[in-house]
């Protein structure tokens, strides 16, 4: 069956392992039905009826309604919702408009992040052609026309031209190609131009550098042409090309790291305030008599459970740190619940080239046929190098001949004479420099590099030396080095042009090998990582011994590597199980750095992942955290969670520590404020069950909890204990409740011996104004011991949190004194209640150090 006649679910993107792109040139023409004359008008106007136009894949807006909506999935909000409804319901108007207040600002800040993030898709549309030149004729007889045509009309088995500066409009396989290089910088993050050519498919053992986008003989739509000019054959337009499967990514984004921390905790509190108010009101019915006027007491109960400022106070340490983070290592935090999940990663992806490794590689040593150093040999590279470039007016050298010209003085690459030069072409696969013989008149000198096998071809050896050669660079080449053969030939001085076949007979000078240049700080920066708990994943498409020999470089042992096609043939749970021991994935795809990545969260890991091109999209968005370098492509820096000022993993490390010290200050609040609540709750049941009226009043709860979290926004300010950032940073809900009910019981306890202090001193268990003032006090006082005593960090505390600790004492004592006093239902009270409270606070420090220096 035709092409133009194939069902849609039929056709494939048609990339390596899928179709054209292991095809040569006339099979391909052959499998799209088509020929280098191009289509038929006719045939392209079927085709695109059935391929659709050639543009990317809509993106269905969402409205800021639903995108509220869907905000009040969180548990957390929901409850606190429920609570201001059922607030306003009994008329407690004070707390309803308070905690809706709260919820609403939650919800807007997420849906602001989440309408950022879908505004990211509309810059794909910057690196997509708007035009291109296609071959096409009126009938089947008709000569062949060439014309520009919008891209979205284009279908597969179009023939189109392209040239310097031209965007390439989609998926295609090259027919014919001159000099062509592209720019595939906006899909890779590679910096440098990748030569293409209309070369049959390499085999499966070839090098690659990046495996989804590296094939020679294809070029993809979102990269352009840096020079040359190629005719060539669309393969894949539309939603089928490699450049929108990258941008569509694997659906909808899986929850974070702070959100599984945050759902849990909120899960833990959820079910304590669901149990709390049924509690309240059928104590009191049964022990008291009383009925629903219990309710707003019931509601307040719960509400002293919740910490109600935990939006502001998380809003507050992360976005100081990012602040921080800014402004000291150039770090940009785009989401901020993403500084949490930093701090909380215990797996880093990355990719080798740009990561690990400079973008550039580096001479690694220089040898004669029999292995030996020869640094003669690098002497003749360069000479190569330096007159090919001049002679045969190329626009820059290539990677390899700019890392020959840095290792050698110039004076040495320039000591020849150039005469003429042949310059590398894929087909040939060396190039060739003419220089005059030093101390010959009338002689010239053959300076030939390139390939090894077309060198050694070329070279006038036996069958055993020949061997013996490729066996020297098949090992290095093992060990993870690209190398490279130099010969050289004289011959008698012509005034003819030299061509290609003066290169025969030639005498082997040797061998240059090369590495990938490291990346400066690299070594250092993967030290600190492992310091602070952080396993690096490599994921590359390179060469398994390249990126092996790049890790061992660098002191990070690479184990056992594993490649593409062992990926590929295992289930999500096998992978899970793998990736976990792996640290070098090799020749990965950018669905297979996805894959893993993903399978890495649900083994359990808290992962981040470094990317720069469209074709790391989908792993930035399966990854806990995506990181992009500013010189990434647009796309991916505003997919990206957090963006570095450079490629660097040592920015990484200092974005990790910051995120561990605002997390660690996140979890000190959670732990004191949760504590704190509890033990008033529990003493608060305790006391509704003995008085004969409420132990306190509901707008006392709520301006005693408000004033304790406007106290802990300072935590912000705070240091948290060294080991903080030693360890990656995960706030597991049991050890919460381990703490929070322990330093909650010990909470209750001093509240119960405030009860009997008011008893003796204020006679206050007739007096509901006397109990409600005494207790207001005891309650700030000992908020702001516990802010004091129960933080991680180092002693003293930090001016700000001492600052906020003395002010909510203050306000403890002095607010029952002064005019605010009497709408709040409080009152003065005698000067012996405050001997009796400073002996029980004294006692209630001591046993909180105690207990806290006991602890792990």
């Amino acid at each position: 069956m035709p092409e133009r006649l194939a069902p849609r679910a039929a056709r494939k993107n048609p990339l390596p392992g899928a179709g054209p792109g292991d095809l040569t040139p006339l099979h391909v023409l052959r499998s799209l039905d088509t020929t280098p004359r191009g289509l038929t008008e006719q045939d392209a106007t079927d085709r695109l009826a059935l391929h659709g136009p050639n543009t990317l894949p809509a993106h269905r807006t969402v409205s800021w309604p639903v995108r509220l909506l869907r905000s009040l999935r969180d548990p957390f909000t929901a409850v606190l919702l429920v609570l201001g409804l059922v607030s306003a319901a009994v008329a407690s108007w004070g707390t309803a408009c308070v905690i809706l207040t709260l919820v609403a600002v939650s919800c807007v800040l997420r849906s602001h992040g989440e309408h950022r993030a879908e505004n990211a898709v509309r810059h794909l549309r910057d690196l997509v052609a708007s035009t291109a030149t296609v071959r096409r004729r009126d009938t089947a007889d008709a000569e062949p026309r060439t014309r520009e045509t919008p891209v979205d009309e284009l279908v597969p088995g179009d023939v189109i031209r392209l040239g310097p500066g031209d965007l390439v409009p989609a998926d295609v396989r090259l027919l014919r190609a001159h000099g062509l290089t592209v720019d595939q910088s906006a899909l890779t993050g590679e910096s440098a131009p990748v030569a293409k050519a209309a070369s049959d498919p390499p085999g499966p053992d070839a090098v690659a550098a990046d495996g989804a986008f590296t094939p020679p003989h294809l070029c993809f739509q979102g990269s352009s042409v840096a020079s040359g000019s190629a005719a060539a054959v669309v393969v894949a337009t539309g939603a089928d090309t490699r450049f929108a499967a990258a941008h569509t990514g694997p659906g909808p984004r899986a929850s974070t790291a702070f959100d599984r921390s945050v759902h849990g905790i909120s899960w833990v509190l959820i079910r304590f305030m669901l149990i709390t108010p049924p509690l309240v009101l059928m104590a009191n019915a049964a022990l008291r008599g009383r009925g629903l006027e219990t309710l707003p007491f019931a509601v307040a109960v719960a509400v002293g459970l919740t910490p109600e400022m935990l939006p502001v106070i998380v809003t507050t340490c992360l976005a100081r740190g990012a602040a921080l983070l800014a402004r000291t290592h150039g770090v940009i935090v785009r989401r901020l619940p993403a500084l949490h999940d930093l701090g909380a990663v215990d797996v880093l992806c990355v990719d080798k080239t740009g990561t690990l490794t400079q973008d550039r590689p580096e001479v690694a040593g220089a040898y004669d046929a029999a292995g030996r150093h020869a640094p003669d040999v690098l002497g003749w590279a360069a000479a190569n190098a330096w007159w090919t470039l001049q002679l045969a007016d190329l626009p820059a050298p290539d990677a390899l001949d700019e890392a020959l010209l840095d290792a050698v003085d110039p004076e040495e690459a320039m000591a020849y004479d150039g005469v003429a030069a042949l310059p590398f072409t894929p087909e040939r696969r060396v190039s060739t420099a003419v220089v005059r013989t030093p101390g010959a008149l009338g002689g010239h000198t053959l300076i030939v590099k390139g390939a090894v096998e077309s060198v050694v071809e070329r070279c006038a050896l036996s069958d055993g030396e020949r061997a013996e050669v490729l066996a020297t660079a098949g090992r290095r080449a093992e060990a993870g080095l690209r190398v490279i053969a130099v010969a050289t030939a004289e011959r008698p001085a012509r005034t003819g042009a030299y061509t290609p076949a003066v290169e025969r007979g030639l005498t082997l000078r040797g061998l240059v090998a090369f590495r990938d240049a490291l990346a400066p700080g690299a070594e250092h920066a993967l030290a600190g990582l492992a310091e602070r708990g952080v396993t690096v994943k490599v994921l590359t498409g390179d060469h398994p011994a390249t990126a092996a020999r790049a890790c061992r470089d660098l002191g990070l042992d690479p184990g056992e590597v594993v490649g593409a096609d062992r990926i590929d043939a295992l289930a999500d749970e096998e992978l899970a199980a793998l990736a976990a021991t792996t640290t070098v994935f090799a020749r990965c795809t950018p669905e297979h750095k996805a894959r893993i990545t993903a399978a890495l969260r649900g083994h359990g890991h808290t992962t981040g992942f470094l990317g720069d091109g469209v074709n790391d999209l989908p792993a930035l968005r399966a990854a806990d955290v995506g990181i992009c370098p500013r010189g990434g492509v647009e796309v991916a820096r505003e997919s990206a969670d957090v963006v570095l000022a450079d490629k660097d993993l040592t920015a990484i490390g200092h974005a990790i520590a910051a995120g561990r010290l605002s997390s660690g200050n996140i979890a000190t609040y959670l732990r004191i404020t949760l504590s704190s609540n509890l033990g008033n709750v529990i003493a608060m049941l305790a006391a509704g069950l003995l008085l004969p009226f409420l132990p306190m009043l509901p707008v006392q709860v709520l301006v005693q909890n408000l004033c304790f979290d406007a106290a802990q926004l300072a935590f912000a300010h705070d240091r948290p204990a060294p080991a903080t950032t030693r360890r990656p940073t995960v706030l597991r809900p049991r050890s919460f409740l381990r703490f929070i009910t322990g330093f909650g019981l010990l909470g209750a306890l001093a509240d119960l011996a405030t009860f009997g202090a008011l008893a003796l001193t204020a006679g206050a268990w007739g007096d509901a104004a006397a109990f409600h003032s005494g207790w207001f006090t005891e309650n700030l006082l000992a908020q702001a011991l516990v802010i004091l005593l129960l933080r991680t960090g180092p002693r003293p505390a930090p001016g700000p949190l001492r600052a906020a600790a003395a002010a909510l004492a203050a306000i403890g004592v002095l607010l029952p004194l002064t005019p605010l006093g009497g709408p709040l239902g409080l009152t003065s009270l005698p000067l012996p209640y405050y001997g009796l409270l400073a002996g029980i606070l004294a006692v209630y420090a001591l046993v909180l150090v105690g207990v806290r220096r006991a602890q792990p």
